[in-house]
């Protein structure tokens, strides 16, 4: 697990706001996966789009099943047919998106072998390109897939929720307000946010969805 001790001691000295969330909240603990390819990883982002964890799993495994060693590649899901897809529990949208995301990658128009080079708003605006990748799952492969340190994903219902409970505002914050709050963790949002989220578990309040 990285350390992200510089990142909390930064975030405790510039905003006392969050530094008493991060006293509740305790060590920080985010977790990035690195399981797979990154192709593989877009793809559950897909499946597992307005689905709960249970079903969208149930799904992706009954896709990846549809591919040699449960490894989708984008030209193994060019092969495979709708009518496939459709039966291991894929919409017509989220096949449309699967496809458009492999037809991307084939094509070289999003390198996800090159993406460790790339910055974060470069990558984000290759990511979105995709139908289906809004900018929040971009975000969210960003911060949990790459490890990105400074990515504040400022449409998230649960970082609108708990900065609006952590600074005691009447309302939820727009995403302009979001980045006008956060503009002083950088470069280290990512781990302002993980507090932030980790905030929601100790009361009310949910995580946002794209």
């Amino acid at each position: 697990m990285a350390n992200y001790s510089a990142s909390v001691r930064h975030l405790k000295r510039i905003d006392p706001v969050l530094a008493g969330v991060i006293e509740s909240v305790g060590p920080c603990r985010i977790r990035v996966s690195s399981d797979g390819t990154h192709f593989q990883a877009l793809t559950r982002s897909i499946v597992f789009q307005q689905l709960s964890g249970k079903a969208a799993a149930t799904i992706l495994s009954r896709v990846t099943a549809l591919f040699p060693g449960g490894v989708p590649t984008p030209d193994a899901v060019q092969a495979t047919s709708d009518e496939q897809l459709r039966a291991a529990g894929l919409s017509r949208q989220k096949i449309s998106y699967l496809r458009d995301l492999s037809s991307k990658v084939a094509a070289g128009a999003l390198p996800l072998d090159a993406v460790e080079a790339m910055d974060d708003d470069d990558l984000i605006d290759h990511l979105v390109q995709v139908k289906g990748i809004g900018r929040w799952t971009a975000q969210m492969f960003l911060m949990f897939r790459l490890g990105r340190r400074n990515v504040l994903p400022e449409l998230d219902l649960g970082i609108q929720n708990a900065i609006r409970r952590a600074y005691r505002m009447r309302k939820r914050p727009t995403p302009k307000q979001v980045k006008r709050i956060g503009a002083k963790w950088a470069p280290h949002s990512t781990v302002a946010c993980w507090y932030l989220w980790r905030s929601l578990d100790n009361g009310d309040g949910q995580l946002g969805d794209d």
